[in-house]
């Protein structure tokens, strides 16, 4: 998704090439097993592929990159009541609607920042990001992320290490997951923090990022291109109201937990999991905002 500034010259062309590279790249990698045998679909390999410009030997070193760290990281183990604390105030949440191209949609709203915890933020997203590809329509591949900058100032606790720890591993394990990333109503201070961050993503992704503003006509015509206005909350010049209620969210969340365990093939994990998310969820206030989400 992110990655660090490269050619992007294609070097496979034509779909068989590609097809050809796709088998290349997994002979490549040797036997797979377990979750990685899982998770290195040929639509994977094509991830990898596409964001190394289809050259064998860099995709196969990201790749190898990134089976090691989700056999460290496990990104597929973490389970909402261990995130649940960084999402109260609804600063990232799945939304319960699709782009005009049926893509899940991920809402941020780093005004709404709630900890100074790098890693639990990081595990928080990641946690999201992994429910959000669980949850793409059949044949989709990427996601869109819609980014609220209301109430963002530079004083948040989302810090410029911090953003760059969360692009290196969104660039390097995420790789072509990100079709659209929409940044809302940013305030003028904010080229600041954008002037340090975009050093850190690559020309492709930055074609992806689009910014919109309220007050403008050509922005908001832009919007409708990407979104069902009918859909879309107000907050986002839409027409619908959509609150983010966290105890229901945590609920959502404990049921997305089964379904995340039986894909992996650990319901027993899940189980014993949601059952704690299900007694913390009883005590957690619910504050509002504007996502709510549901499958």
């Amino acid at each position: 998704m992110f990655r660090g500034k490269q050619s992007q010259t294609n070097q496979a062309d034509d779909p068989a090439s590609r097809d050809a590279k796709v088998n290349e790249l997994r002979a490549a990698l040797g036997p797979l097993s377990g979750r990685s045998l899982k998770f290195c679909t040929d639509a994977c390999l094509r991830r990898y592929l596409e964001a190394r410009n289809w050259n064998l030997d860099k995709a196969k070193k990201m790749l190898k990159e990134t089976l090691k760290w989700r056999s460290t990281y496990k990104p597929e183990e973490i389970r909402w009541h261990e995130v649940a604390h960084e999402g109260e105030t609804g600063k990232v949440s799945k939304a319960n609607f699709h782009d005009r191209l049926g893509r899940t949609v991920l809402i941020m709203r780093p005004g709404r920042q709630n900890t100074a915890s790098p890693e639990g933020n990081i595990r928080h997203l990641v946690y999201l990001m992994e429910n959000a590809i669980l949850n793409l329509p059949e044949g989709k591949e990427q996601m869109s992320w819609l980014i609220d900058f209301n109430g963002w100032s530079l004083n948040t606790n989302i810090s410029i290490k911090t953003a760059r720890d969360i692009i290196y591993i969104l660039q390097n394990h995420y790789p072509e997951r990100l079709a659209l990333v929409v940044l809302y109503s940013p305030a003028r201070f904010f080229e600041a923090f954008w002037k340090v961050v975009k050093y850190f993503i690559d020309v492709k992704t930055s074609e992806k990022i689009k910014f919109v503003y309220p007050n403008n006509k050509d922005s908001m015509e832009l919007m409708k291109t990407f979104f069902n206005t009918e859909n879309l909350p107000s907050e986002f010049g839409g027409k619908a109201t959509l609150n983010y209620d966290h105890e229901e969210f945590s609920r959502l969340m404990a049921l997305e937990d089964v379904k995340t365990a039986k894909f992996w093939g650990f319901d027993n994990v899940a189980s014993h999991n949601n059952d704690d998310v299900h007694s913390k969820a009883k005590v957690m206030p619910a504050p509002m905002s504007v996502a709510s989400a549901r499958n």
